[in-house]
């Protein structure tokens, strides 16, 4: 495992006893980002670096019954706590890296990631492989439920040029990864980036 993947692992798994407790209130912030991906009924969607799963019933009650939802994440006690919540009951879990999935190219129709940017160990290769599990015309929702500068406040810094959410770093990324940008919102309340899955 590199050194990038141990960091992670070891940072979430830290936290995962207390994650959801310690954001309480992000329910409705990502309902509301789940919307916007415009999932119907039977589509195909994973939720990358899923951490405890909060945004697994959202995307379930989109997709309704007769869709799959997958939600992975490199870290098992993130997994663990996603179980605990009762969230396996929307999702299946996969301890899975984004950076090697283990699932066919073209077979989804979506991929959710909520904070999963900032934690890519190598934003352009994992972000062609995200593309590479998406149909064409599929959707990528990179989410947070606070904006930038909301969330460098509260970790006691702050916002600078090479922060790769900033637009004019995010969209060339994504372009060189297969994704087309289609819409951009930095908010003190959310951070939402849609994408289209270039043909």
């Amino acid at each position: 495992m590199s050194d990038d993947h141990t960091h992670v692992q070891e940072f979430f798994s830290a936290r995962a006893a207390d994650w959801d407790s310690r954001f309480p209130d992000d329910g409705p912030a990502y309902a509301a980002a789940v919307a916007e991906l415009g999932l119907r009924a039977g589509d195909r969607v994973l939720d990358a670096g899923c951490g405890t799963g909060r945004a697994l019933p959202p995307l379930r009650a989109a997709v309704g019954p007769s869709g799959v939802v997958v939600g992975a994440d490199l870290t098992p006690a993130m997994l663990q706590a996603a179980v605990r919540a009762g969230r396996d009951r929307d999702g299946r879990l996969l301890l899975a890296d984004v950076a090697a999935l283990p699932l066919r190219s073209r077979s989804l129709d979506a991929v959710f990631g909520a904070g999963l940017i900032s934690h890519l160990p190598s934003p352009s290769e994992n972000l062609r492989e995200l593309a590479r599990v998406v149909r064409p015309g599929g959707v990528l929702a990179l989410f947070h439920p606070i904006g930038r500068a909301a969330l460098a406040a509260r970790q006691g810094r702050q916002v600078t040029p090479e922060d790769l959410r900033a637009e004019p770093n995010l969209r060339p990324l994504l372009s060189g990864s297969g994704w087309r940008m289609r819409s951009y919102v930095d908010e003190d309340d959310r951070f939402l980036a849609l994408a289209v899955r270039a043909d």
